[in-house]
């Protein structure tokens, strides 16, 4: 069998960061049929489709996406052996993770820490809505997606919803403010608390705690970031009511303490990916490391 044409390689790297065969073309002074051809031929040899069409628009297919990362991971390599002759490098596999701009950092930490400072990965970290991120999903550009929302789920977006951990959310604030007390209605009904928005599954679950305790809570704010939630309850004006891992490090070294679980409060963190046939087997092991731990 012959090895692969790294010409055709080449031409296919050009066309895909460009994404337009006739600027191509023009830049590397070739005709655009010559151009088809050396990508046609590149397909042929890997069996695969590496573009589709969307009206004048060159889009990467799933083949055409880990044809690219290689591509990339080849040229860097041997640009690196020209530049310097000090190592001769090694190819890193790409891992595109996207993570609701709201979710808890430390949750996004321990998702990630054991490829973190790895040789072989380069981690790249989106951050975004979820129609922004589950947008990059089905155009390949993520690999996985982290949130605490599951999205929906049918024939036209068929993601793969994977449930990684569900955590308990408590009562937390500072421990001049909580004291020794950590019965939830008496402190609800004496202290302002810092809360989610309306639209996390958390703020609904409390209000409907409130409701059942008769508790009309004094709220300091409303926050819909857990990263401005864990710098506004270390402030002492209020209690927040998060998922203890939120303010993980805060709790261990005593500058925030926990009341009592809230009770039939959780919020839950999720892995989405899509059905693909080449799937990211680093993304696949994080996703069960993080289902297992």
């Amino acid at each position: 069998m012959s090895g692969l044409n790294y010409n055709h390689l080449r031409y296919f790297w050009a066309v895909a960061r460009d994404g337009n065969l006739t600027r191509t073309a023009e830049r590397l002074n070739v005709s655009q049929s010559a151009l088809s051809i050396q990508i046609r031929k590149l397909e042929d040899r890997l069996g695969h489709a590496l573009f589709e069409r969307r009206g004048r628009q060159l889009h990467l297919t799933e083949a055409g996406r880990i044809a690219l990362d290689h591509a990339e991971a080849i040229f860097a390599t041997g640009d690196e052996l020209l530049g310097t002759l000090r190592e001769t490098g090694a190819a890193r596999q790409a891992l595109r993770i996207g993570a609701l701009a709201t979710l808890s950092r430390n949750f996004q930490f321990s998702f990630l820490q054991p490829v973190l400072g790895r040789n072989d990965i380069e981690v790249i970290l989106r951050s975004g809505s979820a129609a922004d991120l589950l947008g990059g999903l089905q155009s390949l550009a993520l690999d996985v997606v982290l949130t605490n929302q599951a999205p929906p789920s049918d024939s036209l977006t068929p993601f793969i919803t994977h449930k990684l951990s569900e955590q308990p959310v408590s009562l937390v604030g500072v421990p001049g403010r909580l004291g020794g007390a950590r019965d939830v209605a008496q402190l609800l009904c004496s202290h302002p608390v810092i809360l989610p928005t309306a639209a996390s599954s958390v703020r609904t679950g409390f209000d409907a705690l409130t409701s059942r305790l008769s508790i009309r809570p004094q709220i300091a704010a409303e926050v819909d970031d857990m990263a401005m939630m864990r710098l506004l309850v270390r402030e002492g004006f209020a209690l927040a009511v998060l998922p203890p891992i939120v303010v993980r490090d805060e709790l261990a070294s005593g500058v925030l303490v926990e009341a009592d679980e809230l009770p039939g409060l959780t919020e839950t963190f999720f892995a989405v990916t899509m059905e693909r046939r080449f799937p990211n087997r680093t993304a696949q092991s994080l996703i069960a490391r993080a289902r297992t731990g």
